[in-house]
Order: structure tokens, then C-alpha cells, then sequence
């Protein structure tokens, strides 16, 4: 029987909206079985719309849980985390930095967590913050999380999750806090110039959440909170441009670390475009 997985994603964050599809990159895996309910970009604050969402979750009897949010510690993810507990279904929570404030109250409640720090605000003021610079924003973001090691980090955090169900043993719950080196680690860089390049990527983006913070919470002059969010984007396409570069110069030295899985969840690997991936051992 497959494991079934429930992802429950309330508001949005870099790491929410491709993160069931790293687990069947190629649509092909039967030892998964995966339901995503979402509050769409609401839930953060509105409590109801977070519980109503939990319970619609518990309806697919997972047996493992995601939740995603941005800031972990406010009250729609806190009660969908209440929601949730007493089912004891082992659950991880994948939040951005401010969530920090929230890592005891989700051990409390026997869950784990992964804060990726580089998951940084969007510049969410209507004089500057329209559809298409929050598309644009998304895709600069999840380009730095994709290329400076975070995807690799959640898929293969969630996989060992999985491969514990599959095999009957209890799921170690991970605690991981990814700052720049934890990412770039895991992004598999051969070139020393290419880890240096998506480590910056990595921090420029982390810090665009300390101008988008300041411009949506503190400065109330629409002018001087409009081009501070401005740029902040601009740092997150600077990210991303890096992030790429780095991506690039290991294509240069046919090095790039790819991960596909097998039907089975497997997770296989390769560098050299031209080789068959095999097994890790």
C-alpha cells in the first residue's frame, strides 16, 4: 500500500507551491499517495480558514503531514498545528524565519520543523505589489531555494520520512534550520566559485525579508515604502541571476548533481549529463 501523504499549505512561502512535486518529478512513483489541501493566500492570521483546512487534511488519513506557512508562530498555523496533534501523526512544519519564534510550541506538540531562512517576504504593498511582480517574485525565489540546495534538502527530509513508513520503523522528525551554509552543503557544488556564488544568492536573499519587513510594518510613508520594496525585488532577482551562475558553471564542467527518483521512491543519482543514474551508495 502506498503512504499517504497530506500537505496542508496555508498562505504561501518559496517553499510551498512546488514542494509536493519534488517527491514525482516525473509523475511515475506508486509507493506515494498525496492529497494537498490549501487556504489558498489566506490562513496565515484567519483561524477558521486554518482549521477548516486541518480538518479537511485528517478526512485523507494520512499518515504523514506537511504544513506550510509563512511565520509558523501566528494564529492560523498555530491552531491547524492544535488541530492536528492530538491525531499523532507524525507532522513537519516548513516555515520561513520567522517561525523561529514558534520551534517550541511545535516540539511541544511532538512535531518537527524546517525553517529555511532565505524564504524571505514578498513586498506586499498595493502601491508597488501587483499579480505580476508577485509572479516574478515567486519565480526568482523559488529559482534561489531550487539551485542553492533547499529543494534537495526538503524532498530528501521528506523522503526519509516516507522510507521509515514504508518499512514499519518510527519517523525521526527532523529540526533543521537552514542557514547559508546548511543549504549550499547540500546543493552538491563541485566548484568552488559556483558554492560561493549561490551561498551569496542564498544570503542576498535571506536579507531582502529585513527591507520587505521594514517597508510593509514600519515606514508609513507610501513613497519611501514603495521603493523600498522595489528594492528588495531587485535584490531577489539579483539572487536569483547568482543562483543561476552558479548553476552554470557546473553545466560548464558537466558536474551538476541531479537526483532523480525511481518508481519506488528511490532516490537515484548522477553528475555527467551523459551517464545513467544509479543508485547512492
Amino acid at each position: 500500500m502506498p503512504v499517504r501523504i497530506g500537505f496542508l499549505k496555508l498562505g504561501n512561502i518559496g517553499s510551498a507551491p512546488l514542494i509536493e512535486l519534488l517527491l514525482d518529478e516525473r509523475a511515475e512513483r506508486q509507493d506515494i499517495a498525496v492529497r494537498v489541501v490549501s487556504s489558498g493566500a489566506k490562513g496565515v492570521q484567519e483561524v477558521n480558514e486554518a482549521e477548516e483546512v486541518a480538518k479537511k487534511i485528517l478526512e485523507f488519513n494520512p499518515q504523514l503531514i506537511i504544513i506550510t506557512s509563512p511565520n509558523a508562530a501566528t494564529p492560523g498555523p498555530t491552531r491547524a498545528r492544535e488541530i492536528i496533534a492530538p491525531s499523532k501523526i507524525p507532522t513537519i512544519i516548513i516555515s520561513d524565519s520567522p517561525a523561529k519564534k514558534a520551534l517550541k510550541s511545535i516540539e511541544d506538540l511532538g512535531m518537527g520543523y524546517i525553517i529555511v531562512e532565505a524564504d524571505a517576504m514578498i513586498g506586499a504593498r498595493r502601491e508597488f505589489l501587483d499579480p505580476i511582480e508577485m509572479a516574478l517574485f515567486n519565480a526568482d525565489l523559488i529559482k534561489v531555494l531550487s539551485i542553492t540546495g533547499v529543494y534537495n534538502i526538503l524532498f530528501e527530509t521528506i523522503d526519509k520520512a516516507i522510507a521509515a513508513l514504508k518499512e514499519g520503523r518510527s519517523v525521526e522528525l527532523p529540526k533543521i534550520v537552514i542557514d547559508k551554509e546548511v543549504a549550499v552543503k547540500a546543493a552538491g557544488f563541485s566548484n568552488p566559485y559556483a558554492y560561493a556564488k549561490a551561498m551569496a544568492a542564498y544570503e542576498i536573499s535571506r536579507r531582502v525579508a529585513d527591507l520587505t519587513v521594514e517597508a510593509c510594518f514600519k515606514v508609513k510613508e507610501w513613497e519611501r515604502y514603495t521603493v523600498i520594496n522595489a528594492a528588495a525585488h531587485e535584490m531577489m532577482l539579483t539572487a536569483a541571476k547568482l543562483a543561476e551562475e552558479a548553476r552554470e558553471i557546473e553545466k560548464y564542467g558537466d558536474t551538476v548533481v541531479r537526483k532523480p527518483h525511481f518508481d519506488d521512491g528511490t532516490i537515484l543519482f548522477k553528475r555527467k549529463l551523459i551517464e545513467k543514474p544509479t543508485k547512492q551508495t
